[in-house]
């Protein structure tokens, strides 16, 4: 499988936790002999304004965090575009789904998914869309941008339930017929992170049914990186992602 990276989202370029030392190398060092690396480029500045107001990019720029972010868009855009032909992956930061359109908060600045998703609609790569977000938070941004449109189905699983909650992932999965699925991938539901509810096999069965119901619908799927803050059980988690996914 394919994975979109770059070195600058090894730097720590805010105090929070998913900015923190650590993080990534933590997923790198469980994945690095088992993917293909592709170098992440930033997004336009067209994408970025195609799901952001003026003043919120004026924010995040005066706040030095524009170009982390945007490449970080920017790599979730190549996942989606490669995702169209094989399922992918973008190990990035910072982080999106609390990012709406004009306003932001939860680590993220940018929205990466929503970013991504308009990208394929815009330029025609796609007429209906699914997104799974998996992370243990709500992801509101994500809602706030993309809930008003009808080509996109938007799935937050929340029971905390483990049998229950992988029921509503499956049977919500089952329901979507469209020409891409995006996985918002946060990682802090573990149990042994903030979540406490599934476990690592939990992540690599998730990734199976998203990579076999794309399949049956002749679709595409990729995955981004949210939110997973326990640096000694993250790389495992992707890792367990990433096998399902890619198969």
């Amino acid at each position: 499988m394919r994975v979109v990276f770059h070195e600058d989202f090894l730097d720590v370029y805010t105090h929070d936790p998913a900015a923190s030392r650590g993080r990534i190398e933590s997923v790198l060092e469980a994945i690095r002999d088992h993917v293909e690396f592709v170098e992440a480029t930033p997004a336009g500045h067209d994408d970025i304004e195609a799901v952001h107001t003026k003043s919120l990019i004026a924010s995040v720029d005066r706040q030095k965090l524009y170009k982390i972010s945007a490449l970080a868009a920017g790599g979730a855009i190549q996942a989606a575009l490669m995702g169209m032909k094989e399922p992918s992956f973008a190990l990035i930061r910072p982080p999106g789904h609390h990012a709406s359109a004009d306003s932001c908060w939860g680590f993220c600045f940018f929205n990466n998914m929503a970013v991504a998703i308009e990208h394929l609609k815009r330029h025609g790569h796609i007429e209906t869309a699914y997104v799974l977000d998996f992370d243990m938070h709500y992801g509101d941004g994500t809602v706030n941008i993309l809930g008003g449109k009808d080509y996109v189905a938007i799935h937050n699983p929340q029971s905390y339930d483990r049998e229950v909650y992988l029921k509503e992932v499956q049977d919500h999965l089952a329901s979507a017929q469209v020409d891409i699925i995006g996985v918002s991938a946060g990682f802090d539901n573990h149990r042994l992170d903030w979540g406490g509810v599934l476990t690592t096999e939990d992540y690599e069965t998730m990734g199976r049914w998203i990579r076999e119901h794309a399949q049956r619908m002749n679709a595409g799927c990729f995955g981004i990186l949210e939110g997973g803050y326990n640096h000694g059980v993250l790389g495992q988690n992707v890792m367990a992602f990433l096998r399902g996914l890619g198969g």
